[in-house]
């Protein structure tokens, strides 16, 4: 994929090519959503570390679930 940026607050500045990139790949995503089986491989040997200064069980559960979907290993940690 060759969207580089850290964050996504607006399509105006995107060229067209990268906008239909990132809509390719969430079709992806909403296949492997439908799936039987909902796990990708994509972060496979990493670990993502949630840290949250509050408490959110719904926020930190969306979070969890989203990791392990992607095939990561999970720590939490709260502050």
């Amino acid at each position: 994929m060759s969207f580089k940026d850290k964050h996504l607050l607006g399509i105006e500045p995107m060229r067209p090519e990268a906008i239909v990139e990132i809509l390719d790949l969430a079709a992806k995503y909403v296949q492997l959503n439908r799936s039987k089986d909902k796990r990708a491989r994509s972060l496979t040997g990493l670990t993502q570390i949630n840290m949250f200064f509050e408490n959110s069980t719904r926020t930190q559960a969306r979070f969890e679930l989203a990791g392990k979907r992607l095939g990561a290993n999970l720590s939490l940690i709260t502050i």
